[in-house]
């Protein structure tokens, strides 16, 4: 069977830099604090909008919010709002641009607290990733009792743009949920065992 005819998670389509992200990134334990924190941002911008529109744009991203360095972004003043508002480059939108202040903040409250954001998060799935066993598309959920949790603790440490569904989206994203489907052909290898 070759790479372009495998069976894949039917969302990722024909799309090459679609069928990269699925097969290379998502649903792999991520436990570095940059890039869980790159996805907290870009599933906050995605909001309203398709994945796909994000990463046509995450390099855009990367340069616009200096490649997600939060103790930079937690200091950024008016001048680099206005920058970023004019940036054709990425999302234009105020209160999500506003926002990645904001968790960049909360970001850092988290690291303080817990020692890293990779604690804090992992310990709501006791640090292994929780493994679904979907037949189809249908059949996974946009959120679950999980991600409510995670949701409202993140909003109660003043994270923004963190609803239930934008929360499960970057469990997926970054593993800490594996919703490949069953006759996915990426899926064994998003279960071997992660060397934390």
């Amino acid at each position: 069977m070759t790479e372009s005819n495998l069976k894949r998670c039917e969302w990722c389509g024909n799309d090459p830099l679609y069928i990269k992200y699925h097969d290379e990134e998502w649903g792999r334990p991520v436990f570095d604090d940059p890039t869980l924190f790159e996805f907290l941002i870009l599933e906050g911008f995605q909001a309203g909008l398709s994945w796909i529109t994000i990463l046509k744009k995450r390099e855009n991203f990367r340069e616009a919010f200096d490649y997600f360095d939060f103790q930079k972004i937690a200091k950024y003043t008016e001048e680099d709002f206005e920058r970023l508002l004019s940036d054709e480059g990425i999302i234009r939108n105020k209160l999500k641009i506003r926002a990645a202040k904001t968790n960049a903040q909360a970001f850092l409250k988290v690291r303080e607290e817990f020692g890293s954001f990779s604690n804090y998060i992992w310990a709501f799935v006791d640090n292994q990733p929780v493994v679904n066993h979907f037949e189809s598309l249908k059949e996974i959920p946009a959120s679950t009792p999980l991600s409510d949790k995670i949701s409202k603790d993140l909003k109660k440490r003043g994270f923004k743009f963190v609803g239930s569904t934008i929360v499960y989206a970057h469990m997926q994203a970054t593993g800490m949920v594996n919703d490949h489907i069953m006759k996915c052909a990426i899926r064994p290898s998003t279960l071997q065992k992660d060397a934390r």
